[in-house]
Formats: C-alpha cells, sequence, structure tokens
C-alpha cells in the first residue's frame, strides 16, 4: 500500500512517499509539501493500473549501456543485419548517445541527431541509422523502462530513388560474353583463368532467374532438375566480417522455385556433369568454394564498361530479370514468386511502373478481339427465345364460382384477366372453402359452358 510519511530533516519538514513497483520493489521519494506527496502517489497508482508504470531505476541506464543488452535479443538476425546494425551502433549510436540516460533522451534530441546526419550521409543510410535507435527505445518502453518511444514521428529526409538500370537481351548477351571471356586480360591471372565459361552462365542465370547472389552462390547440383526445368532456391551464403562465409536461408526463410530457360538447359547440364549432387553450381574458380561477390566484380566491372555500363552492379541484374519477365507477359503474382518477394505488393511497389508500359497491349488485344467478334458469323436475333420457355398450357381449373383454384405460372390467364380471383391449391387441399379475393369492386369473369 501506498503511504505518506512526516519526516523532520535539519529542522525541515519533509513528506516522504512510499509505493511499491508493479514487480513488488520498495520505492520512495521525497516533497516539501505533503499535497504534492499525494498528487505524486495518485499518478503512480494510476500508471500502475492502467499499465504505463515507468520504474526510474530502470530508465537511469544509459543508451550505452542498453545498446549491447538491445543487440543480445536479436537472435532473429540474419548474420549481414546484425553485421549492418553493430556497425550503426558503434559508428553512429554509441558517439553520442553513449553516456544519455534513456529517460534523458527527448524527441526534439533525436530530431536534431537525424538533422545532423543528413549532412553527412545520404537519406536512404539517415532512415536506417535512425531505425536502429527507435528500435532499441521500442525494446525500453516493452521493459518498462520508458512510457513511450521519443523516437516516433521525427521528421527523416524523404529517400532518393535511383533510376534503375534494365538490360536488353542483346545487352546480357553481350555483357555475359564480356565476363567470361574479356578482352584484356592481367598478366598475374594464370592462364587457366583467362578466360572463364561459368561466369558467362552466372550473368545469363541472375539475368533470366531473378535470384540473389547469394542464392546462386549457394545453388548446389542437386537442386536443379534440368529436365522439368526448375532450380529450387533454399540457401544463401554471404561474406561477414571476422565469421568468413556464412550459409542460412534464404532472405524470406522459405524455399521457391525459379524456372530455367530453355536455351540455357544445355550449357548448365554441360557445366554440372561429373559434378557431386552435394557441390555448387557455381563454385568458386580455386577450391570449389562459395563465390564471393567482390570476386565476381572484378570480372563483372570491366565486362560493364565494355558494353558502356560502368555503373552497372550484380544486383540490377535481378532487376533486369524482372523487367524480361514483365516484358514478356508475366503477371505479378508470377513475378512475386520468382523473385521470392514476401508479397504481391512488395513486387508492384518495387516494379509496378514497368506494368504501365503493356497498357498499349491490353489496348491493343482488346481491339483485336472485339474485331474477331465482329467479323463472326451473325446470330439472327429472333432465332432465340425472348424468354425461357414455359410449362404447357392446360385447362384452367375452375370451381362453381368461376373462380381459379390454382395456376402455374406463364398460363394465359395473366394477359386477359386479373390475378385477383385466383386460388391457390394450398387453400384447396386444406378443405376449406376458399374465399373470393378482392376483386376490387368487379365481377368475377362470367365463362361460357
Amino acid at each position: 500500500m501506498a503511504s505518506i510519511e512526516k519526516r523532520i530533516r535539519d529542522g525541515q519538514t519533509v513528506w516522504r512517499a512510499h509505493y511499491r513497483t508493479p514487480a513488488g520493489t520498495q520505492r520512495n521519494k521525497s516533497f516539501d509539501r505533503k499535497a504534492d506527496a499525494e498528487r505524486f502517489l495518485a499518478t503512480v497508482e494510476n500508471a500502475k493500473n492502467t499499465g504505463t508504470f515507468v520504474d526510474p531505476a530502470l530508465s537511469r541506464v544509459t543508451v550505452g549501456d542498453w545498446a549491447p543488452l538491445w543487440l543480445d535479443g536479436q537472435t532473429q538476425l540474419k548474420p549481414t543485419t546484425r553485421e549492418r546494425y553493430e556497425g550503426v551502433v558503434r559508428k553512429h549510436i554509441q558517439p553520442t548517445w553513449r553516456h544519455v540516460r534513456l529517460s534523458a533522451v527527448s524527441h526534439a534530441d533525436v530530431q536534431a541527431w537525424v538533422t545532423s546526419l543528413t549532412r553527412t550521409q545520404s537519406p536512404s543510410s539517415v532512415r536506417k541509422i535512425y531505425r536502429v535507435l527507435s528500435l532499441m527505445l521500442d525494446m525500453a518502453v516493452k521493459d518498462g523502462r520508458l512510457s513511450r518511444n521519443v523516437a516516433a514521428q521525427v521528421n527523416l529526409p524523404r529517400p532518393v530513388k535511383h533510376e534503375r538500370q534494365y538490360l536488353t537481351h542483346a545487352q546480357v548477351d553481350a555483357l555475359a560474353y564480356a565476363c567470361g571471356y574479356p578482352a584484356e586480360v592481367s598478366k598475374h591471372r594464370a592462364l587457366d583463368e583467362h578466360t572463364n565459361e561459368m561466369y558467362r552462365l552466372v550473368v545469363l542465370f541472375l539475368s533470366y532467374t531473378g535470384v540473389r547472389f547469394g542464392e546462386m552462390a549457394a545453388l548446389r547440383v542437386r537442386r536443379i532438375d534440368l529436365a522439368k526445368r526448375r532450380a529450387v532456391i533454399a540457401e544463401s551464403v554471404t561474406p561477414v566480417q571476422g565469421m568468413g562465409m556464412v550459409w542460412g536461408t534464404t532472405k524470406t526463410h522459405q524455399r521457391r522455385e525459379v524456372p530455367i530457360p530453355r536455351f540455357l538447359v544445355d550449357d548448365l547440364a554441360k557445366h554440372v556433369e561429373g559434378k557431386d549432387p552435394e557441390e555448387l553450381v557455381f563454385g568458386g574458380i580455386r577450391g570449389g568454394e562459395a563465390l564471393r561477390v567482390s570476386t565476381f566484380r572484378k570480372a563483372f566491372r570491366p565486362a560493364a564498361e565494355r558494353i558502356g555500363m560502368p555503373d552497372l552492379y550484380p544486383h540490377e541484374l535481378r532487376h533486369t530479370a524482372a523487367s524480361l519477365a514483365i516484358s514478356s507477359g508475366a503477371d505479378i503474382k508470377v513475378v512475386q514468386q520468382m523473385l521470392g518477394h514476401g508479397s504481391a505488393a512488395m513486387t508492384l511497389d518495387t516494379y509496378g511502373h514497368l506494368f504501365e508500359n503493356r497498357l498499349d497491349e491490353v489496348a491493343d488485344a482488346m481491339d483485336l478481339a472485339r474485331t474477331n467478334s465482329r467479323q463472326a458469323p451473325a446470330v439472327a436475333i429472333h432465332a432465340l427465345p425472348a424468354v425461357a420457355p414455359v410449362l404447357p398450357e392446360h385447362d384452367l381449373p375452375l370451381n362453381e364460382e368461376g373462380l381459379l383454384t390454382s395456376i402455374t405460372a406463364g398460363q394465359e390467364v395473366f394477359l386477359s384477366r386479373t390475378p385477383n380471383g385466383i386460388r391457390t391449391r394450398a387453400t384447396a387441399v386444406k378443405g376449406r372453402r376458399p374465399r373470393p379475393l378482392d376483386d376490387g369492386g368487379r365481377k368475377p369473369v362470367q365463362h361460357s359452358g
């Protein structure tokens, strides 16, 4: 129970508020006035009841001490993402926030920090750095150290969308040949490395399947079915500083199948001939280890310059695969499955603008369909019945009063009489004398015998 104790300190009256945290820990705080102590205890009890109580002792930890605790809890991160987060903490968060208590971090301070980052970092980098700090504060809220995340709704720089480069079929062929058969070869390379047919296949495989480089490097022989022209993408391998080549699941942690173009089947069959099922399809030149993207770039950069695209990166072959698939008529779900995106919305956000180029194709297809339908033999309209056939007509069932006891849909009675005098068969079956329905003051129609 919360209580207030009156104390005399150095001749002055002090009111000491006693309360317990939700965990049961005893806490005390002194005030000069009893009213302030009462107001404080009322606030504490309300926060405990609403679940917003924050233990002041827990919020005294500094951001510098909280950062490693937060990192240790991020067991769900892939090694590459964890390495990036550690770098952000080391380079950008610790220098500014190391000695600042969690309770002392304010929204204005975070905004000023983000603004200062924009002077040295690109908009996308600023967003990534800010995200790490925001995630740290989110965990502090969940741990009961903060009542809210003060980094929420901070104004961030708008991301700059760089124009992607999409290669044509001819450019892909030229790039692939330039990678495998370079015009100029370093004299320091071994004779058997002057040409590399595998690099040509790597470019073609990336450009027509859309897999990520790490997924391609981790592809094993047993996971390609050349008869069905399918490759199962289930692993990824990435170099991590201090850890070497790290193997793991794909980015979305899901297996998927990608189609292999027919023109690649024979080349791939020749390339994997004699390899063990567990061997890598695209192993490194020396030792057969996983191909590093840094090694591949040594052949990729001069090849890109040779075809007149010096700013091209290996990852843009993935964008090229999406572009070629869309231009060939693939719908959004097929492209999503091929690229391994988590949702079709992600695919649309990334490549939706490529579908706009197909509006003319849709209009042309509809025009052709309309033209073909108009040229087809015309069917006489009068040859088709206007309504569904009705049941055959029978003699109308009348009683001695000349009233109908039942009626069938479509009978002539609807053309010459009002339905006011109709009797249902259900009434007659019950054995009760049918009462004529209100005929609106008109006399019943007389039928000649």
